[in-house]
């Protein structure tokens, strides 16, 4: 199996369907952040896609000291921003009842599917500033250093704005744990509290 960098060269060697292999690769990871970052699937296949066809374009830029992950998801994280600073535009004009709590109404209320809820909703009201730096250390899981290439922020603001996020988190979700906590025990943002 090829690495990044040799797909790239290749690619840059005038054989572009080795981009394809570069996107099946990633398509996935992008998908997830842009999912979370955005709350909404349509627009994060939108900012996927966006961000993959830039990156395609902009290959020959493209420094293999740098992980291509990271650099597609610096590419990923300005096509999120751009989409939420659409959508506040658009919604200043319309305003909509539609909200993830409502696109959510007719799932089934088992505790998985609750839990999973109440965390996109909590996550949602994050800034957008904190929800992309939480879902970057948490869900990707990477390090403050990669996470500083594709946000442009240095390491002690990306620090900050998980520790909080994380607060917000829990404040959000203190309502929720009381309820679940008879039941599951363990309160859900233990994780989160220990690195933030």
């Amino acid at each position: 199996m090829d690495s990044d960098s040799a797909l790239v060269r290749r690619v840059l060697d005038g054989e572009p369907a080795a981009f394809a292999v570069l996107a099946d690769r990633h398509t996935a990871a992008c998908l997830r952040f842009a999912t979370r970052m955005l709350g909404n699937r349509d627009d994060a296949e939108d900012s996927t896609q966006d961000a993959l066809v830039r990156a395609y374009r902009s290959l020959g830029g493209y420094d293999d000291r740098t992980a291509f992950r990271t650099w597609l998801f610096a590419i990923l994280v300005n096509r999120c921003r751009s989409a939420l600073l659409s959508r506040s535009r658009r919604e200043r004009w319309v305003r909509s009842d539609d909200g993830i709590v409502s696109r959510t109404a007719a799932a089934s209320h088992d505790d998985d599917t609750e839990l999973r809820i109440e965390l996109e909703r909590a996550i949602g009201v994050l800034p957008m500033d904190q929800r992309e730096a939480f879902l970057l250390k948490y869900v990707e899981q990477l390090e403050y250093t990669e996470m500083e290439s594709m946000t442009g922020a240095r390491v002690s603001a990306l620090k900050m704005r998980v520790q909080r996020a994380c607060t917000r988190l829990r404040q959000e979700l203190r309502e929720y744990r009381p309820a679940r906590a008879s039941s599951a025990g363990n309160g859900t943002t233990e994780s989160v509290e220990r690195d933030g």
